[in-house]
C-alpha cells in the first residue's frame, strides 16, 4: 500500500495534482476539504461544527478533523493506497495519522509539498472562486488569513516528515504536466527508499 501526504498552502494546487497522482497509482484521493464539504452539505453533527471554523478561515479542531478521516479511510476495502490531500495540518494529526495507520500495518511513505508563492496563491484564490463559488476563496481578508494560519500552524509539520526523511519539496509553479513529472520523480524515489 503507498500512502502520500499532499502538502501546501491553500491554492497550491493539490487538487489538481491529487487527480493526476491518482491516475498514475490508482490511490484513494482523501481531501479533508471534500470530506467537510460532504459532511457539511449533509449537515452532519460534524459538519456543521467543522462549518463554524472554516467560515472564519480557522483550523477545524483535531479531533472533528481524524473522526472524518478515519470514516473515510474505512469505506475503502483493499485499496492501493491513499493520498491524503490536506491533511495532517497540525504535529498532533501527524501523529494520529502514523498511530492509525499502523494499526492498519502501513505509514505515510512520502510528504510532497508544493511550494508557491503568497502573490501566487491569492491570484488562484480568488480566480478559483470565480469558477467555483467558493465563498471563501472570494474574500481577500479570509484568503490571508487562511495563508497566515497554514504558515503559522501548517507548515511546521513539514519538520515532522523532514525527521522521518519522508519530506519532498515541490516546486508548484509551471505547466501542470511539469509539477506533475516533479511529483511522480518524488513518489518513485521514495518508494525505492522503503
Amino acid at each position: 500500500m503507498l500512502n502520500i501526504v499532499l502538502f501546501g498552502p491553500p491554492g497550491a494546487g493539490k487538487g489538481t495534482q491529487s487527480e493526476n497522482l491518482i491516475r498514475k497509482y490508482g490511490l484513494v484521493h482523501l481531501s479533508t476539504g471534500d470530506i467537510f464539504r460532504a459532511n457539511i452539505k449533509g449537515q452532519t453533527e460534524l459538519g456543521i461544527l467543522a462549518k463554524s471554523f472554516m467560515d472564519k478561515g480557522e483550523l477545524v479542531p483535531d479531533h472533528v478533523t481524524i473522526s472524518m478521516l478515519e470514516q473515510e479511510v474505512h469505506k475503502h476495502s483493499n485499496p492501493e493506497g491513499f493520498i491524503f490531500d490536506g491533511f495532517p495540518r497540525t504535529s498532533a494529526q501527524a501523529n494520529a495519522l502514523d498511530a492509525f495507520l499502523a494499526k492498519k500495518h502501513t505509514t505515510v511513505h512520502a510528504m510532497l509539498a508544493l511550494e508557491v508563492s503568497e502573490e501566487e496563491l491569492r491570484e488562484r484564490l480568488l480566480n478559483r472562486a470565480k469558477t467555483s463559488g467558493r465563498a471563501d476563496d472570494a474574500n481577500v481578508e479570509v484568503i490571508q488569513k487562511r495563508i497566515d494560519v497554514y504558515n503559522r500552524e501548517t507548515a511546521p509539520v513539514a519538520s515532522y516528515y523532514k525527521n522521518q526523511n519522508k519530506y519532498h519539496r515541490i516546486d508548484g509553479l509551471g505547466d501542470i504536466t511539469v509539477i506533475s513529472e516533479r511529483l511522480f520523480d518524488a513518489v518513485n524515489t521514495a518508494v525505492t527508499q522503503s
